[in-house]
């Protein structure tokens, strides 16, 4: 049986096809083996998926704070957008940092995350930040929780 040739046009929709198709099922597949669906609930085990973080879990289940907060009460925005704009940038960069191994050891957090987590410090402690502040009569942007309490989250 003769091949036929196929138009050009033809030719490039199924190129196209075939491309997009295996990217969709690498993507698929990828989601799955990494449990994909964990990063999107509240759950901390989530975040412990990745070997790289179990530090940071066991540190978290040590602390004050494992009866009143999750990762996400933290480590996200405390608003529909900014908490999945969020997840969704640390989790590709979180991805490609641990699929190409170049994460630093220890994990250390970006000035982004430090910003958000900063900002979830002052939304629940409001009252107690307001007071320390006027005691130190320093600016929001020089007074860093985290500067005494680093390890409050995930206990040493």
């Amino acid at each position: 049986m003769p091949l036929v040739a196929l138009p050009r046009t033809d030719l490039i929709a199924l190129v196209t096809s075939c491309v997009v198709g295996m990217a969709a099922g690498l993507c698929g597949y990828t989601f799955v083996y990494a449990k994909g669906a964990s990063y999107l609930t509240n759950d901390p085990a989530a975040c412990a998926n990745c070997h790289v973080m179990n530090e940071q879990f066991s540190g978290w289940v040590k602390s004050s704070h494992r009866s009143v907060a999750v990762c996400n009460d933290c480590h996200t925005p405390h608003n529909f957008i900014g908490k999945y704009a969020t997840k969704a940038r640390n989790g590709f960069w979180h991805s490609f940092y641990f699929t190409s191994g170049t994460f630093p050891e220890p994990i250390q957090i970006t000035p982004g995350s430090r910003a958000v987590a900063e900002a979830t410090c002052r939304d629940c402690h409001s009252d107690i930040a307001f007071a320390i502040e006027g005691t130190h009569g320093q600016k929001e942007e020089t007074f860093a929780c985290t500067r005494c309490h680093a390890g409050v989250g995930h206990a040493k």
